[in-house]
């Protein structure tokens, strides 16, 4: 995402708006609504994952959200052929490969970049070669940003739901030393030359510690900012977020 008013730019992901709509069938409510109100509240980007399955986002959402949104669209996607094809014909600002399984609820961990490079490289330089800046959801480890740099990405997104879970579960210690994994993962990769972003599991009680991290150029969140609207709106809970994720960066000297 570029031209950012803030150091750190906040990707939000609208995939839930779509998962309510979906419960009912109709229209209501519209992915493109709550993408425009993200915009209005302070979002840099938007974040949409067309599964294989379509459980969420649409074909049609992807459509829209290209053509009428006025932010960078970062498309979550499978490295198969079907979405393949699918980026090339609309071509977003960035695609984001990730793992991705039926039977899971969410996307359970980090891309294996470092063992399935063969795979993953005719993905990564037929989207570059369209124009879209390609990232890679991986786990905070040293062999996965070695692998994102042997493929060519220019992007990492790091994997935070093992912080977040933890911290969640109360295990203090443990979600200190996923924070710590974090950190450091954040600040090898600057160090190899990739954009460090961030995301999955954020809420307002895990976002400052990540977003407090120097190195990290992007939070990407969706699930608690659509689960938070239902209580205090949309514009609210992305404002509140954009609020604490500024108020981290301020601690660490940052604008």
């Amino acid at each position: 995402m570029t031209g950012s008013r803030n150091n750190l730019r906040l990707g939000v992901n609208i995939d839930h708006v779509a998962t309510i709509r979906n419960a009912r069938g109709g229209r209501h409510p519209e992915p493109l609504r709550a993408a425009h109100l993200a915009q209005k509240a302070g979002a840099d980007g938007i974040t949409a994952h067309l599964r294989e399955d379509r459980r969420h986002i649409s074909d049609e959402d992807i459509e829209c959200l290209s053509a009428e949104i006025g932010l960078p669209l970062n498309l979550e996607m499978a490295a198969t052929e079907e979405m393949l094809e699918i980026a090339l014909r609309h071509k977003p600002h960035a695609c984001c490969l990730v793992p991705e399984k039926r039977e899971e609820r969410t996307t359970e961990g980090g891309l294996d970049a470092a063992g399935a490079h063969n795979h993953l490289a005719p993905f990564v330089a037929r989207l570059s070669d369209a124009g879209s800046r390609v990232s890679l959801f991986i786990e905070a480890s040293e062999a996965q940003l070695e692998a994102a740099v042997r493929l060519g990405a220019p992007v990492v997104e790091l994997h935070t739901g093992a912080y977040c879970d933890a911290f969640a579960e109360g295990k203090k210690e443990e979600a200190e030393r996923e924070l710590t994994r974090l950190q450091r993962a954040a600040a090898l990769g600057a160090s190899m030359g990739l954009e460090v972003h961030a995301g999955h599991g954020i809420t307002f009680d895990t976002v400052a510690p990540v977003a407090a991290i120097a190195e990290v150029r992007e939070l990407n969140i969706g699930h608690f900012l659509v689960g938070e609207a239902i209580f205090i709106g949309l514009e609210a809970a992305i404002g509140e977020m954009r609020r604490r994720m500024d108020a981290a960066r301020g601690q660490t000297g940052q604008e």
